[in-house]
């Protein structure tokens, strides 16, 4: 016999994949579900909370539970592709805000990770990215100076690669990731829509030119309910 939570999780996913409850509705109170279904309390708590682990619904303190949109984007972990080339994949019209551009004299962190010498300059370019209306990716790049003498607003807000590689003629060979889960920042919480999100998923690119030099270095903070990590592996034998 089935548990009477998972009958009440059953029936309230498939109302969510059949889209009979839209993305961003709130749904009903406990004691409303409690009465809806019948049942205890209890039983719509561990109902409640198998459709959180299982991302279909976020609980917000002070809201209740929203359902979340459980279409993703396929997120090619070992490709290196701009947002704009990811974007038109996926058919979509996305929105780039540039907030930031500046020319600096990186600190010791990025320094470190880009390699460089107490000297060197770098661009730093830090980007919201906009899908269907809502701020899910921010993007922090730290570019050479002396790879990229000059950088504009526009070309931000377009594509960096592609000018990189059509204007300047430089060519993006390959990139090292590290893929980490973390508390969101308060950078993260003013330039993203993060209300009732603890976490955000973060690759770290360290991309080269191709006679192997590091030229950049990037975090990308993604709201983790919009973008599903693929990739492609074959057993050696």
């Amino acid at each position: 016999m089935t548990n009477k939570y998972l009958t009440i999780y059953n029936s309230i996913v498939e109302q969510i994949k059949s889209g009979e409850i839209p993305p961003q509705t709130l749904l009903p109170s406990e004691n409303e579900l409690k009465d809806q279904y019948d049942t205890s309390r209890e039983t719509i708590r561990k109902a409640l909370n198998l459709l959180s682990q299982n991302g279909y619904i976020q609980k917000v303190r002070g809201k209740g539970s929203i359902v979340i949109d459980i279409s993703k984007f396929d997120f090619p972990v070992s490709g290196l592709v701009s947002f704009k080339e990811l974007a038109s994949k996926m058919g979509m019209k996305p929105k780039t805000v540039v907030n930031e551009l500046s020319l600096i004299k990186p600190d010791g962190f990025i320094r470190q990770q880009l390699q460089l010498g107490s000297k060197d300059l770098v661009w730093k370019v830090v980007r919201t990215r906009e899908m269907g209306g809502e701020k899910i990716i921010l993007d922090k790049d730290f570019v050479c100076h002396k790879f990229v003498p000059s950088l504009t607003e526009e070309i931000c807000a377009d594509s960096i690669y592609q000018y990189l590689e059509n204007d300047l003629n430089l060519t993006i060979s390959f990139a090292k990731k590290e893929i980490v889960v973390e508390e969101p920042t308060t950078e993260d919480r003013i330039l993203m829509d993060l209300e009732g999100f603890h976490n955000v998923v973060v690759i770290k690119n360290y991309v080269y030119l191709d006679d192997a030099t590091l030229f950049q270095y990037t975090e990308s903070r993604h709201r983790p309910d919009k973008f599903r990590f693929v990739d492609f592996a074959r057993r050696a034998h």
